[in-house]
């Protein structure tokens, strides 16, 4: 099972993401993650720190070449959960032509649709929990900027494949991850009856 996650700063992607993970026995592949645990020691380290603490995006040939690696190894060969990318429509065109390119495709995409004020919240929330230094108010904020401008015209892209999956995000982790079990269980008896 290939899963995209989409959604905006704090919409809960990362948190049903590793659940997905643990439940259904793929990878979280998260970039944020990937970028997060570089040797800040080395040149392209500190290029993707800085990046991200600006609330910037990691250049799309860096990103994809991390993500193509990742997907190659032997834990991803029955599916994965892509978290993190893509975040703006030639990313997700770049995304696709990989994906096809090793012989995969995505067979959903979850879409984590929440207020921004929620997002904000939840992030701040989670960046104190965390302690994480890219987590900044300002940075948040570039991020949905970011996300409004960028990476929602990907939502349209991926609808026109019937392979979206909305979720109302704003509601509690159990409601949410309902929302996903019952879809990921109809489109597990799609592909039984496929």
């Amino acid at each position: 099972m290939n899963l995209l996650v989409l959604g905006p700063q704090g919409a809960g992607k990362g948190t049903q993401a590793k659940r997905i993970s643990s439940e259904y026995g793929i990878p979280h592949v998260s970039t944020g993650d990937m970028f997060r645990g570089l040797d800040e020691s080395t040149d392209l380290g500190r290029q993707v720190a800085e990046i991200m603490r600006a609330g910037q995006l990691v250049p799309d040939e860096a990103t994809i070449s991390m993500i193509q690696d990742r997907l190659s190894e032997p834990d991803a060969r029955d599916g994965f959960v892509l978290d993190g990318f893509p975040r703006n429509l030639a990313q997700g065109e770049a995304l696709d032509a990989m994906l096809g390119g090793i012989g995969r495709g995505l067979d959903a995409i979850l879409f984590f649709n929440v207020p921004d004020a929620v997002g904000m919240e939840r992030a701040l929330r989670r960046a104190e929990l965390e302690g994480r230094a890219d987590d900044t108010p300002e940075a948040i904020a570039k991020r949905l900027e970011i996300y409004h401008s960028e990476t929602e015209p990907i939502v349209e892209h991926y609808r026109t494949t019937g392979k979206l999956v909305p979720l109302h995000a704003e509601r509690t982790i159990e409601e949410v991850w309902k929302e996903i079990s019952s879809a990921l269980d109809h489109f597990g008896q799609d592909e039984d009856a496929a």
